[in-house]
């Protein structure tokens, strides 16, 4: 079994691949190494002596800055090693190339989509209920209970074993026969904004969940309003037609403090709503080209192994997408310091290039401006599974893009006018950033760990990839399709292309996400402070 990996030529680390013990000698395409310390699997170790100060490169990019000497075959750690990210500058270049994967076997297909009457094309046909303000979360609950379980969307194993618990006699509850079989559930959101805080957050807000009524996901809505909120109803709805004039779908609203009860209000709510569901059944899955595909892509929980086997699986699959006429968004701008000569050298053209750099070097400086930094970007969890600066996470995060060219670079929330590969300016916290991929199109979300994760999404399947086969194993539940084999010498290609192959089943309803099963629907918007 190969011990060590070497990523890129270029690299200065090799790649552990198991535990390594000082004095043991490995060898990578005729190189031998005598390992000085250990090194635990998934880390680094120098492939050359350091001086203190020097450069240290991984995935071909300088990844960070010796504090002291490292000796050849010394584990690469948070101990010797600080996060370094080149600068870069706008200079002329040459227009990108990019050879795009081969996709002759999907020439012609199609999945099952869901067509909304404009002619966008949706995963999933969800009716969706939210808050204007967090005050309004608990109608909203109530909401979800009187509809989830009867209309047979929802399932309590842990209420039966409650009861098992105390001794009761009882069957468990028999499930229900969907009564609106074309209706994929009704979804909820809930949230702690909409008051408090600033306008310009309450604004954001009602960006987010226009955006969220406005996907072809969605067939519509049940809003909650206070009514003396920040986000009032009306800056909802002009929030919605700046997201889309020609907004057709049900919109029902209602606002409390126009009711003479909570009750009564809740009544007239639930009976409307059921009127609409009614209606949303109606809609029927119908082939429709796999130019239709909009994913999203995203890691989290990331591991030393993330930036060799799943995230390049992810990019490949990304090139695919855009191959075949579809679209893909790169988000988590944190997570691409030390990686922007690259993307600025694929974007097509000059104006998203100055603006994809300015994004990053203004969100950088608000870090700074209140003490922090990109650098502190990696969790502990990063840390200890071997991703120990910034630069490093980000050299490997950035595989999910693949090498398609960029055509457009967004800012959180904003949609790409046209199909390809989009970046997105978004913080690295895990929900904060898939609500911004969901809210700016993505139909289905590809997301990478290393060391597992729940995430979901209210309106937007996300498929759980795993970095090493350990974890897909440990945490099933949880984990929708393992990468690991890519580490123990399977082509990158014949993972990538069953990985296609889910994204197209899960896109066409005929294969359930594993967060979907467990119910983890997951939303928080980003107030623009800093989260990294």
């Amino acid at each position: 079994m190969q011990k060590v990996l070497c990523i890129h030529p270029d690299d200065d680390m090799l790649v552990a691949l198991s535990d390594l013990a000082a004095g043991e000698v490995v060898n990578w395409e005729g190189e031998s190494i005598l390992i000085s310390s250990a090194v635990k699997t998934k880390h680094k170790l120098a492939r050359r002596a350091f001086a203190a100060g020097e450069i240290l490169r991984l995935y071909g990019v300088p990844v960070g800055k010796a504090t002291v000497a490292i000796r050849r075959g010394e584990a690469v750690t948070t101990d010797n090693l600080h996060h370094y990210a080149a600068e870069v500058e706008l200079e002329p270049q040459a227009p990108y190339t990019w050879t795009p994967p081969d996709v002759a076997r999907l020439d012609g297909a199609t999945f099952p989509g869901v067509v909304r009457a404009d002619g966008r094309v949706g995963t999933a046909n969800y009716w969706l209920v939210f808050p204007l303000v967090f005050c309004e979360n608990r109608n909203v609950e109530h909401l979800r209970n009187a509809l989830e379980a009867p209309l047979g969307y929802t399932r309590n194993d842990l209420a039966s074993f409650t009861l098992s618990l105390l001794g009761e006699d009882m069957e468990a509850p028999k499930p229900v026969v969907r009564p609106f079989p074309n209706l994929d559930g009704v979804r909820i959101i809930t949230h702690n904004g909409g008051c408090g805080g600033t306008r310009a957050d309450a604004r954001s807000l009602c960006r987010i969940l226009s955006a969220y009524a406005d996907h072809p996901n969605v067939a519509g809505i049940t809003v909650f309003s206070l009514g003396c909120q920040n986000a009032q109803i009306a800056m909802f709805k002009d929030a919605l037609a700046k997201q889309n004039p020609d907004f057709d779908k049900p919109c029902l609203i209602y606002e409390q403090q126009q009711w003479d009860s909570e009750d009564t209000m809740m009544k007239a709510v639930l009976t409307d709503t059921l009127a609409q569901l009614k209606e949303a059944n109606k809609v029927r899955r119908q082939p429709v080209p796999l130019s239709h595909l909009k994913i999203g892509v995203k890691c989290g929980g990331s591991d030393g192994f993330s930036g060799i086997s799943a995230n390049p699986a992810m990019g490949l699959v990304s090139d695919m997408v855009v191959a075949v006429g579809g679209s893909s968004i790169l988000a988590e701008f944190p997570e691409l310091c030390g990686v922007e000569a690259n993307l600025i050298e694929r974007c097509e053209n000059d104006d998203d290039k100055r603006r994809f750099l300015g994004l990053m070097r203004d969100f950088e400086a608000r870090a700074e401006a209140v003490g922090t930094h990109f650098a502190d970007n990696p969790s502990p969890g990063n840390i200890r599974d071997g991703l120990i600066t910034d630069a490093m996470k980000s050299a490997g995060a950035a595989k999910k893009g693949g090498t398609s060219p960029i055509v457009s670079v967004l800012d959180y929330g904003e949609q790409s006018p046209k199909a390809g590969l989009s970046l997105l300016c978004t913080p690295g916290g895990d929900v904060e950033s898939v609500t911004g991929i969901v809210a700016s199109g993505a139909n289905v979300v590809l997301f990478s760990t290393g060391l597992g994760t729940p995430t979901g999404n209210p309106i937007v399947p996300v498929l759980k990839i795993s970095s090493n086969t350990r974890v897909a194993k440990k945490l099933s539940d949880l984990i929708d399709y393992d990468c690991g084999p890519v580490i123990d010498g399977t082509p990158l290609p014949e993972v990538a292309n069953g990985l296609f192959d889910m994204v197209v089943a899960t896109a066409g309803g005929q294969y359930t996400a594993k967060a979907d099963r467990l119910q983890q629907y997951d939303f928080i918007f980003w107030k623009r402070d800093i989260s990294l």
